[in-house]
C-alpha cells in the first residue's frame, strides 16, 4: 500500500508542480510522513525533490531565458545564503500562535505568516483584469530574486516566492518554467554549501537505516513519470490558464504557511 500511496502522489503533484515550478517538497512530504519519523520522511523527500528537479533541468531547462535567469538566480543564489545563515536566529523567535489537529501541533511563526501575506498579494493580483498585463521591469529583477532568495533561505519554501515574481515578468510559457527550474537548482546549490553536503549523507543514512531507500527510488521514478507527462501537455496550455494555475497553487500554498501546516 505505501508503494502505491507514494508513486500516486509522487506522479500526481510533480506533474502539477513542473507546470506551477513550485510546491513538490510541500506537497509530497504529507505522503512521506504517513509511513516514515517527520525527520525521515524529510529526507526522503529532499531526495525526490532534488533528483527531481534535475530531470526538470533535462526536460525544459534549455529554453530557460539566460538573461533573466542570471538577473534573478545570482541575488537569489547570495540572498538565500544569507537567510539560510539566519535561520538559526529567526528559528529562535517563538511562535505567534499554536493549535493541534489531532496528535499533531501546528505553529504559526512569523516569518512563513510574512511570506504568506506577500505570496497571496502577488497570487490575486493575477484575479485583478486591471494587473493581467502588469510586468516588471528588467530593473526590479534583481530585488525580485533577492528577496524570494532571502524569504526562501529563512523558511525553506523559495519556489513559491520564485514564481510569485517571475511570473509577472512578462516570459512566454515554456521560457518561463525553464527559467523558474534553473533558478530553483542554482538556489539549491548555494543553499547546499550553506547547509553542508553533510545533510545529504545523513538524508541518505537515515532512508537506508529505516529501508525507505527502495520508497524513494520508486517514488523519484514516479515523479519523473510525472513531470514527462506534464512536459508533453506545455503545447496545449495558455500563458494565460498556466498563470492562473500557478495563482492557484500560490494561494493553497500561501494559506499552508500562514496556518503552519508547513
Amino acid at each position: 500500500m505505501e508503494y502505491f500511496i507514494i508513486c500516486i502522489s509522487a506522479l500526481i503533484v510533480a506533474a502539477l508542480t513542473l507546470l506551477a515550478g513550485f510546491g513538490l517538497g510541500t506537497l509530497l512530504l504529507p505522503a512521506f510522513a504517513l509511513f516514515f519519523p517527520v525527520e525521515v520522511a524529510v529526507a526522503a523527500t529532499a531526495v525526490v525533490h532534488l533528483l527531481n528537479n534535475l530531470f526538470k533541468v533535462y526536460l525544459v531547462g534549455r529554453s530557460a531565458d539566460k538573461k533573466i535567469l542570471l538577473l534573478f538566480a545570482v541575488p537569489a543564489a547570495i540572498f538565500a545564503m544569507i537567510g539560510a545563515w539566519l535561520l538559526n536566529f529567526f528559528a529562535s523567535i517563538p511562535a505567534i500562535y499554536q493549535y493541534s489537529v489531532g496528535a499533531r501541533t501546528m505553529q504559526v511563526r512569523p516569518v512563513n505568516l510574512v511570506i504568506a501575506v506577500l505570496i497571496i498579494i502577488f497570487a490575486f493580483l493575477e484575479f485583478i483584469p486591471k494587473f493581467n498585463q502588469l510586468s516588471f521591469k528588467s530593473g526590479l529583477i534583481p530585488f525580485g530574486g533577492a528577496l524570494s532568495g532571502f524569504f526562501g533561505g529563512l523558511s525553506g519554501h523559495q519556489g513559491a516566492l520564485r514564481a510569485a515574481f517571475l511570473v509577472r515578468v512578462g516570459l512566454e510559457k515554456k521560457t518561463l518554467i525553464g527559467t523558474m527550474i534553473l533558478s530553483a537548482v542554482i538556489v539549491d546549490i548555494s543553499r547546499l554549501l550553506v547547509y553542508g553536503f553533510t545533510f545529504f549523507e545523513r538524508d541518505f543514512r537515515l532512508l537506508y537505516q529505516q529501508g525507505g531507500h527502495y520508497l524513494v527510488l520508486a517514488g523519484t521514478l514516479a515523479a519523473f513519470t510525472g513531470s514527462f507527462i506534464a512536459s508533453r501537455f506545455l503545447e496545449k496550455i495558455t500563458l494565460q490558464g498556466l498563470k492562473i494555475f500557478i495563482a492557484v497553487m500560490l494561494v493553497i500554498i500561501a494559506f499552508a504557511l500562514g496556518l503552519g501546516w508547513v
